[in-house]
């Protein structure tokens, strides 16, 4: 029986009790983790390209700059500097970016939040991988072109997807259900998560749909290690009451994918309906939230390491979803 007639009937359940991850106690990061020095100070690239921006200023940043110049402008696919040069100056001369700037530096007028928030977050990945190199982070103003860059080296953050949701300023071609995770208070978890990849060892012959919840679900396990007081909501998206729902119908989630002998399914149009963006899971109920399969390999990695005593690293090298959804002991709560 298929289980979307079941979501429509009965309807999206909710709990008024949920999961301890949800606690109200009071979080404080490990002892461990604060031990770790790190020092990370936010270049706010945004300044040099938008006060009082000469062509010699121009030429002197990007050579000053190199990473950061590669990183944001290297795709632009001009054929030499003069042309870059030209189009850089007509873009940070335009007057809908210079009002853009302004009120990003408004609201960005203090970052000291987000540089403590950032050595945080290094603290914890150095602690469980301390060859793990701290990035420069570079903060820009992209016109809403690029919102995060995450590379070895480096990360550029384009302050402007990360102002307020009310503000007047808002990325225009992209849905709401997508929007709303631009807020400061998923940018850090994002990041982490994005840094992530890069000890998340997977098995690339392994085209299933299981294989796909089984490297999200240690991503997010990850960025849930390293951020430890970070609520649920912001490391995977969801709303609040979305991570709610979706624990109180668990059961009826995970009845979906048996009785539809989805975990080793291959078909990646099928794969897309589980993991992929959406405002909603609707072959489940229009009420669950997109992209439950992640959801749901995150609560078998939980069970995963959890019963079988594995540090982080353990965990992260492990890339046999098969073996870890059979030694997760994974049942729904």
């Amino acid at each position: 029986m298929k289980l979307l007639s079941r979501a429509t009937s009965i309807g999206w359940v909710f709990l008024i009790v949920f999961s301890c991850r949800n606690s109200n106690e009071p979080c404080t990061l490990p002892d461990s983790y604060r031990e770790i020095p790190v020092d990370v100070t936010l270049q706010r690239m945004e300044k040099l390209f938008f006060e009082d921006l000469t062509e010699e200023k121009l030429g002197e940043t990007l050579e000053n700059y190199p990473g950061f110049s590669s990183a944001m402008f290297g795709y632009m696919g001009f054929e030499n500097q003069t042309q870059l040069k030209e189009e850089l100056l007509a873009i940070h001369r335009d007057s809908g970016m210079l009002e853009l700037y302004e009120e990003v530096s408004l609201h960005f007028d203090d970052i000291a939040g987000i540089e403590t928030s950032l050595e945080d977050a290094f603290r914890g990945i150095l602690f469980h991988f301390p060859e793990f190199k701290v990035p420069d982070v570079y903060t820009f103003v992209t016109g809403f072109g690029t919102d995060l860059i995450v590379e070895e080296d480096l990360i550029v953050i384009g302050l402007d997807y990360f102002l307020p949701a009310d503000h007047r300023f808002q990325p225009v071609e992209l849905p709401q259900y997508i929007v709303k995770r631009y807020t400061e208070e998923h940018l850090i978890p994002t990041i982490v998560t994005a840094i992530s990849s890069r000890f998340n060892r997977t098995d690339l012959g392994d085209r299933t749909l299981l294989a796909e919840m089984i490297f999200y679900g240690k991503a997010y396990h990850f960025t849930k290690s390293i951020l430890p007081c970070t609520p649920d909501e912001y490391i995977i998206g969801y709303e609040k009451e979305e991570i709610f729902g979706s624990y109180a119908n668990e059961e009826m989630i995970w009845g979906h994918f048996i009785e539809n002998e989805l975990l080793y399914e291959t078909n990646a149009f099928e794969i897309r309906r589980y993991v992929g963006e959406a405002p909603f899971t609707d072959v489940i109920s229009p009420d669950a939230p997109g992209r439950i399969g992640r959801w749901l390999g995150w609560n078998i990695v939980d069970d995963f390491r959890m019963n079988n005593d594995l540090s982080l690293r353990e965990l992260m090298n492990q890339e046999d979803a098969r073996e870890i959804f059979k030694r997760s002991g994974y049942k729904p709560r």
